[in-house]
């Protein structure tokens, strides 16, 4: 066999994409060992930030253990969903970086196993991250972070008491038709001492309703207990004879509103889920474009903000292993830079898009496209 002939055989190297299961589980393991200890760092640096700024306010009323602790773990997802981008970032680039300085990326290359294909488990636990921090975003954190505010409110300024409410809860509906007055508004019970305005489409007061109280239900409406009804004249300055009820009815083609979305429409818009952001714009007719605006930019945002974490994927394994001569010291360095990069450039262009000067749909996705583009990129470019 001639040397041109060995040379050859030696440099065509057959590529490996399929299952590769020693390796994948090796990979994964050294990557959960890593992403392991960055999440409890992090999480444990929020727990001590949440205990020095509440903890005061719970010992000073007296409040229990059993709060204090339970206050803290509803805490905890929303600490989470901000961490998790980074620490699958940073736990990226250390177990890459540490397979490059022991050579072991090299080794792998030199088998005939692609760069992509070398992170393929961590591709998949980045998937596995970004659904559930789409969970967290979406159904989790929206929860705990009320229940935890009702919690200390429970345990300091109103102990012993369920607050599920706000007190003086004005609101008006998205037609520009009714304004409501609560003293007491609870989303999941009952409403005390409602003032209802009804205002005819040339917005002139048709009739006003002062009750004692008022229950919703669904598919049937709203029902006022102990009503005083008082019609108004065309002009709507001039009131008529009040009449006195026992109970009233309005059904939800009079009142489409519902007790959430009243709560919704009261709460910050940085408060409220994707969907319900949504559905505001989408029930809302003739919003003005400003508001319009806030609520899109916000809701494309909410969007791409999760793939956060597999866009860390895409970053971290080319980068790490471009660096893994200078150690693991340059590719944390590059890892936060990176990180700090996105997330100033994501808010900048969420400020532009709130603010009309960018549409939407480009202020929420392009820098988390942009960004997964480039770590794409990366990948392709360093794959063989």
């Amino acid at each position: 066999m001639s040397k041109n002939k060995i040379n050859k055989d030696l440099i065509t190297i057959p590529r490996r994409f399929g299952i590769l299961p020693v390796l994948d589980y090796y990979i994964f393991r050294e990557f959960m060992v890593y992403l392991s200890i960055l999440l409890l760092v992090f999480i444990t640096l929020f727990i001590l930030g949440d205990v020095f700024n509440d903890l005061g306010d719970f010992l000073s009323h007296g409040a229990s253990l059993n709060s204090i602790i339970g206050y803290l773990l509803l805490k905890l997802p929303g600490n989470i969903r901000f961490v998790l981008p980074i620490s699958v970032l940073l736990g990226c680039m250390w177990t890459m970086a540490m397979f490059g300085k022991n050579m072991e990326v090299t080794a792998m290359r030199a088998s005939g196993i692609s760069l992509f294909r070398c992170g393929g488990s961590i591709f998949i636990v980045g998937l596995i991250v970004t659904t559930v921090n789409i969970w967290f975003n979406e159904g989790l954190v929206p929860y705990t972070e009320r229940e935890a505010e009702i919690l200390k409110l429970a345990s300091t300024k109103n102990k012993g008491k369920t607050l599920d409410f706000q007190k003086m809860l004005t609101y008006r509906s998205p037609d520009k038709r009714r304004t409501w007055l609560f003293r007491t508004f609870n989303v999941n019970g009952e409403q005390e001492y409602i003032t209802l305005k009804n205002y005819r489409k040339d917005e002139t007061l048709q009739w006003d309703i002062n009750a004692r109280s008022a229950k919703y239900i669904p598919g049937k409406g709203w029902i006022f207990s102990h009503v005083i009804y008082t019609p108004y004249s065309l002009d709507g300055l001039m009131p008529k004879s009040s009449q006195s009820f026992k109970e009233m009815v309005k059904s939800t083609a009079d009142i489409g509103e519902t007790p959430e979305d009243i709560m919704n429409a009261v709460k910050s818009e940085e408060e409220l889920p994707t969907w319900v952001l949504w559905n505001i714009v989408a029930k809302t007719k003739n919003m003005a474009a400003r508001i319009k605006a806030i609520y899109m930019s916000l809701f494309y945002y909410r969007l791409a903000f999760p793939w956060s974490c597999f866009l860390a994927v895409f970053l971290g394994i080319p980068l790490a292993t471009k660096n893994e001569r200078s150690g693991i010291v340059m590719a944390i360095i590059t890892a936060v830079a990176l990180i700090i990069t996105y997330i100033v450039v994501s808010q900048i262009f969420l400020l532009l898009g709130k603010k009309g000067i960018l549409p939407p749909i480009i202020a929420g996705l392009l820098p988390t496209l942009a960004f997964i583009g480039f770590g794409w990129y990366s990948v392709a470019k360093n794959r063989n």
